[in-house]
C-alpha cells in the first residue's frame, strides 16, 4: 500500500492518470462490498452495485469536495446504491442468498475444530444481523465491521452523531437478545 493520501490520487485521476483511480477501487472495492451485501442480501447483486459505485465515483471525481475523507464519500454512495437497488427490486430478499464470501482467505487450518467453531459463530451473528432492520445492520457494521468512526457513519447514513448513538446502543441491545435467545437454546441442547 501507499503512504500517500487519497487526495493525491484523485488529483491524479482527475489529470488524466487512470491508474491512480485503479489504486482507490483497489483500496475501497472490499469495503462497498462488505456494505453492499449487508444491505441487499445477495452476493451477485452486491457485486454489480460495487461496480456501479466505481463507475459512478468515478463519473463524479471532479464533484468530490474533499469536505469528508474520500473513503466516508464513496461509502455514501455505495449506502444509496444499495437502498435504490432494494427499492426498485421492491421484493423481499431472502437471506440464504448470502454466499460464503471469504472462503479463498481461509489457508491452510492449524485445528479443523477451531476454524468450524469460528464459522458456526460468524454463521449465527450473520444470521441474528439479518433480523435487523436495514438501517441497524448498515450502522452495526459500519461501527463494528469497518470500524468507522461516528461523525464518518453520521455522513454515510444522513444521521446526526447522537442519533446514530441512538440507534447503535438500540442495534446492540438488540442483536444481544436476538444471539441470547438464539445461542442459549443451542447451549442447553449440549447438556
Amino acid at each position: 500500500m501507499s503512504t500517500k493520501p487519497d487526495t493525491f490520487y484523485i488529483q491524479e485521476t482527475l489529470n488524466g492518470n487512470v491508474n491512480a483511480y485503479a489504486f482507490l477501487v483497489e483500496k475501497y472495492k472490499q469495503m462497498v462490498f462488505t456494505l453492499s451485501i449487508r444491505i441487499v442480501k445477495n452476493k451477485e447483486e452486491a457485486e454489480e452495485i460495487s461496480q456501479d459505485v466505481f463507475v459512478k465515483a468515478y463519473t463524479n471525481l471532479k464533484n468530490f469536495k474533499g469536505e469528508s475523507k474520500f473513503s466516508t464519500w464513496i461509502y455514501k454512495i455505495g449506502y444509496y446504491a444499495s437502498l435504490d437497488t432494494i427499492k426498485r427490486n421492491k421484493r423481499q430478499l431472502n437471506p440464504e442468498n448470502i454466499d460464503e464470501i471469504y472462503e479463498g482467505d481461509i489457508g491452510v487450518l492449524q485445528d479443523a475444530l477451531s476454524y468450524l467453531e469460528e464459522r458456526e459463530r460468524k454463521n449465527i451473528i450473520k444470521k441474528s444481523l439479518l433480523k435487523l432492520n436495514e438501517d441497524e445492520q448498515v450502522i452495526l457494521t459500519l461501527y463494528y465491521f469497518e470500524e468507522l468512526p461516528l461523525k464518518e457513519i453520521s455522513e454515510v447514513v444522513n444521521l446526526s452523531s447522537d442519533n446514530v448513538k441512538v440507534k447503535l446502543f438500540r442495534a446492540r441491545k438488540k442483536l444481544a437478545t436476538i444471539l441470547e435467545h438464539v445461542i442459549e437454546p443451542k447451549t442447553m441442547n449440549l447438556k
